[in-house]
């Protein structure tokens, strides 16, 4: 079978009512933790919708671009969007995402679930280590710009690879490494996925990845729970929402690992 075809689990046909599902508590994510959602969605898809590795992370990333843009608009009227930041990051993320949707058919199925399990205890490690504080602005210089272009590079990899958006890796390095404030570092983190997002998935659509139908139900669910999403942002402090943000993805490391574990045997 070519690399580049999608693969489908025998018998399976995702319903209307589960890819919404999928769609929802992905948009409630990507809101409140300016992750995409795609970190939720892709496992959720793999067991819920019967998706392989690839066809899931295709999809997620398509439906992670409406969703961003009704997030990301809502953290920019409430002031919570860098957008310089923003645009330098993207000028990484863009080439990242590309390099990464080309790994996508390259690598094998097992290899995927077990580096995608390595990120999330990575990104959950992270969360709780790090005690985020509100309302900080970052300075920008000419070695934080580069250092910025090169975090960019990672998301992009990560958005195209994975199908997460990147922001599990954004939102921890801007609030770690340069001191963002956590709203500020997940609006901003919503934006940066915009451009990296759309790349990703022109790419995954001339490779025949991508699922237009699931993607398009997934991605109006998760653009209308987003709003919900930002709302519980702006009401969890920012202790809490780190917290809440580590254990879910952890949760999501361990149902992926059973996951591969069994399909190793």
């Amino acid at each position: 079978m070519p690399p580049t075809e999608i693969t489908r689990d025998a018998g399976t046909t995702p319903s209307w009512l589960v890819l919404v599902a999928v769609g929802a508590l992905g948009g409630l994510l990507s809101g409140a933790f300016g992750v995409g959602g795609g970190i939720l969605m892709v496992p959720l898809l793999i067991t819920l919708a019967g998706m392989d590795q690839r066809r899931a992370a295709a999809t997620s990333l398509a439906a992670i671009i409406p969703a961003s843009v009704a997030g990301m608009l809502t953290y920019l009227a409430n002031g919570e969007v860098d957008v310089p930041v923003g645009l330098i990051v993207a000028m990484g993320g863009v080439l990242g995402s590309v390099v990464g949707s080309r790994l996508l058919r390259r690598l094998s199925l097992p290899v995927l679930r077990w580096m995608f399990v390595a990120l999330l205890l990575a990104a959950a490690a992270r969360m709780l280590l790090i005690a985020p504080e509100r309302g900080e602005d970052l300075d920008l210089s000419w070695a934080v710009g580069l250092a910025l272009v090169a975090v960019g590079l990672g998301m992009g990899i990560a958005s195209g690879l994975f199908g997460i958006g990147g922001g599990v890796i954004l939102v921890p390095a801007l609030i770690s490494l340069f001191g963002a404030g956590d709203l500020v570092a997940k609006g901003t983190s919503l934006l940066v996925m915009l451009p990296t997002a759309t790349m990703g998935t022109i790419t995954n659509a001339r490779a025949h990845l991508f699922d237009l139908r699931a993607g398009l139900v997934v991605g109006v669910a998760a653009t209308v729970a987003s709003f919900g999403g930002v709302a519980i942002a702006f009401w969890l402090p920012p202790d809490v929402a780190g917290i809440a943000f580590a254990l879910l993805v952890l949760f999501s490391a361990v149902q992926l690992s059973i996951r591969a574990i069994r399909s190793g045997r």
